[in-house]
């Protein structure tokens, strides 16, 4: 089928374009520098916070998909607020725009991307995902993001086509932060990152190649909803940052009191080594075929 990336210069929809063609579908990507695209049967330039941009973008690819990997987290390491408020609104204008785009353009399906650790803590150590969001968490940047996810997932379930939201794990492999170059993997090594006492926060984590293989299974199903696409083994801190920190060939992590976890950690952070939960994949197994080629962190995390 006609296919549109939306985001396709990502870490997920670089690669995505690529495994789409693959599969013999005729595939447009949608970027904002058409120096960065990637080999497409075509490149439609829009930013997609431009909404005219975007429905005459989207409107000469007439696909009969459209796959949203809109976000701005290559901005974290130089400028982290700059990249979550602007992935907030790629998350809800960026969608608006492109769900009005694939109603005019007359696409039948959307897929977009959404993440899987933004459940509110309390209940089973790993959800499902009826788990309600953290949409009133105390940090007021996570609280925010959290609600752009819900409005994202809000706009797709309610956009009259047929829709699906891939809430992704946390993200290792090539390009993310979890890879010997990214944030994380250059705090791990010099030593900064801490685990707090206990280390009883679940992460469900998720490779690169699960990401896009999921993306490719969401385009050609035909199920709709929100999805959870982690691999099979959600991980305490306590089990998985002592492990990503020997397989990068850095010093153990130095346990510290969980209490002072927020101040030399952040928020967030302190937040996932403490207290998060995992999500459960079984309904992606089962509506989309989905089987991760990755199915635990066990075997990649921190690995090139």
């Amino acid at each position: 089928m006609r296919v549109l990336v939306a985001g396709a210069t990502g870490v997920i929809g670089h690669p995505l374009v690529g495994a789409l063609r693959a599969r013999g579908h005729e595939v447009s990507a949608l970027v904002r520098d058409a120096s960065r695209a990637p080999e497409a049967d075509r490149v439609v330039v829009a930013d997609a916070l431009d909404r005219e941009a975007v429905l005459s973008a989207v409107s000469a690819a007439r696909p009969e998909a459209v796959v949203h990997q809109l976000s701005a987290l290559r901005l974290l390491r130089d400028d982290p607020p700059a990249a979550f408020a602007q992935t907030a609104r790629l998350r809800t204008e960026g969608t608006a725009n492109l769900v009005e785009a694939a109603r005019a353009a007359g696409a039948r399906r959307l897929v977009a991307q959404s993440i899987a650790f933004a459940a509110a803590p309390g209940g089973a150590p790993v959800l499902d995902e009826d788990a309600p969001l953290y949409v009133d968490a105390p940090d007021p940047g996570w609280a925010a993001t959290v609600r752009a996810v819900a409005e994202l997932e809000r706009l797709v379930s309610g956009s009259g086509l047929a829709g699906v939201v891939l809430r992704y794990g946390t993200l290792y492999g090539p390009g993310t932060a979890y890879a010997r170059d990214g944030g994380t993997g250059l705090r791990v090594l010099a030593g900064k990152l801490p685990l707090p006492e206990g280390g009883a926060g679940i992460t469900s984590f998720l490779h690169v190649d699960d990401a896009v293989q999921a993306a490719v299974a969401a385009v050609e199903s035909e199920a709709t909803g929100v999805f959870h696409v982690t691999d099979d083994d959600p991980a305490p801190a306590a089990q998985w940052l002592p492990h990503y920190a020997s397989a990068l060939g850095a010093p153990p992590p130095r346990t510290v009191p969980a209490a002072l976890a927020p101040r030399l950690l952040g928020w967030f952070m302190a937040h996932q080594l403490t207290e998060a939960h995992g999500a459960a994949n079984d309904r992606a197994r089962t509506a989309l075929g989905f089987k991760p080629l990755h199915p635990s962190w066990r075997d990649g995390l921190g690995e090139e």
